[in-house]
C-alpha cells in the first residue's frame, strides 16, 4: 500500500537502523555494506518505477558517501532485488495478470535492477500452480533474451520525464528520511504506529481512486467481462502435511535432546544480553532445535510487536 517515496523512504530508514548499529559494534561501514542487498517491488507504472530504482541507488551513494564516510566504490553501490508487485495483480480476467508481470518485469529492468523475481498469474488465487510459474519465468528471460534492453545501462537516463521524476523522488525521501530522524529514527516509528499510519492512509487512497474509478484496472473496475475466465487453481496436498508432521516426529527422536536444550537455551541468553545472536543461532540449528522452537525462546525475551494505535 505504499508510495514509491514511502517504499524506499522506510526501506533506508530501516537500513540505517541497521547499519548504524553495525557501527556501533566497532565495523567500519566500507568492511560489510558491499555485500548487502535491498528488496524492493516492480509496480506497473513504468516511468514511476524506473524513476524510484534510478533514485534508490543515488540517495545510497549519497548515505554511504555522507553518513558513514565510505570509501570503498562498491560500498556506494546499491544491489536491488526487485519483486513484480503482487498487489497490482487482480481476481478478475487473471490472464491479463501476465500483461502486468511483465510490463513490471520491464520497468525493473529499464531501473537497472541486479535481480529479478516475476509474480505468478493466479497469485490472486492462491500459490502458484507450476504453468503460472512457468510463465513468470518465461517473462523474465523473454524481456531478457528478446526484448533488447538489457544491453544499455541506464537505458532511459536523459530523459525529461525520467529525470525529474527522480529528481523529486530522491528529494522527497530524503525529506522522509528528515521526518524519521526527527521522530526518533526507524524503530520508534515502527513502535509508535508512524509507519502503520503513513502506510495505512496511502492505501486508503489507492484504493478510493479504484473505486471512484479515477484509477482503472482493466477487468476490475473497467472494461469487465461477463463471462468468468476460468483458471486451474492450485490446491494442496492434504498427504504432505501428514508427511512433514512424521518427519519432525522422527527428527526429535533421533536428535540429542540434551544438546538441542543447551543451544537453545544460550541463545536466549545472549538474546537476553543484547549480544549478536547468530553464532548462537547457527549453534541451535547445527543441534536440529526448529524453527518454532528458536523463535519461542525470542519471542520469551524480545515479546511479540502488537498494533497499538487507533486509525
Amino acid at each position: 500500500g505504499s508510495t514509491a517515496t514511502q517504499e524506499l523512504a522506510f526501506t533506508f530508514a530501516n537500513g540505517l537502523a541497521y547499519l548504524d548499529q553495525v557501527c556501533r559494534r566497532g565495523m567500519h561501514i566500507d568492511t560489510f555494506a558491499p555485500q548487502i542487498w535491498t528488496f524492493l517491488s516492480a509496480g506497473i507504472d513504468v516511468l514511476e518505477e524506473v524513476a524510484k530504482f534510478r533514485a534508490a541507488r543515488r540517495i545510497w551513494a549519497r548515505l554511504m558517501r555522507e553518513r558513514y564516510g565510505a570509501q570503498n566504490p562498491e560500498t556506494m553501490k546499491l544491489k536491488i532485488f526487485a519483486y513484480t508487485l503482487g498487489g497490482n495483480l487482480v481476481a478478475q480476467q487473471p490472464l491479463n495478470n501476465i500483461a502486468r508481470v511483465a510490463i513490471e518485469t520491464l520497468a525493473a529492468v529499464l531501473g537497472g535492477v541486479q535481480t529479478i523475481a516475476t509474480s505468478s498469474y493466479d497469485e490472486a488465487y492462491a500459490i502458484p500452480t507450476e504453468e503460472a510459474a512457468t510463465i513468470a519465468l518465461r517473462t523474465q528471460q523473454i524481456v531478457a533474451h528478446e526484448a533488447g534492453v538489457c544491453g544499455t545501462v541506464d537505458a532511459l537516463g536523459g530523459s525529461y520525464a525520467i529525470e525529474a521524476l527522480t529528481e523529486t523522488i530522491e528529494a522527497d525521501v530524503f525529506n522522509y528520511l528528515d521526518k524519521i530522524e526527527a521522530l526518533g529514527g526507524a524503530v520508534r516509528c515502527i513502535e509508535e504506529g508512524f509507519y502503520d499510519r503513513e502506510l495505512s492512509e496511502a492505501a486508503y487512497r489507492y484504493q478510493r481512486q479504484i473505486e471512484t474509478n479515477d484509477r482503472i484496472l482493466v477487468g476490475l473496475n473497467a472494461h469487465k467481462s461477463e463471462e468468468e475466465q476460468k483458471i486451474p487453481v492450485f490446491k494442496a496436498n492434504p498427504e504432505t502435511e501428514q508427511r512433514q508432521v512424521e518427519r519432525l516426529k522422527a527428527l526429535r527422536q533421533q536428535r540429542d535432546s540434551a544438546l538441542v536444550a543447551k543451544t537453545l537455551a544460550d541463545l536466549a541468553d545472549q538474546a537476553r544480553a543484547n549480544e549478536n545472536v547468530l553464532p548462537a543461532l547457527i549453534e541451535t540449528v547445527k543441534a536440529y532445535a526448529t524453527v518454532g522452537e528458536i523463535c519461542d525462546r525470542l519471542r520469551a525475551v524480545y515479546g511479540v510487536y502488537e498494533v497499538s494505535h487507533v486509525f
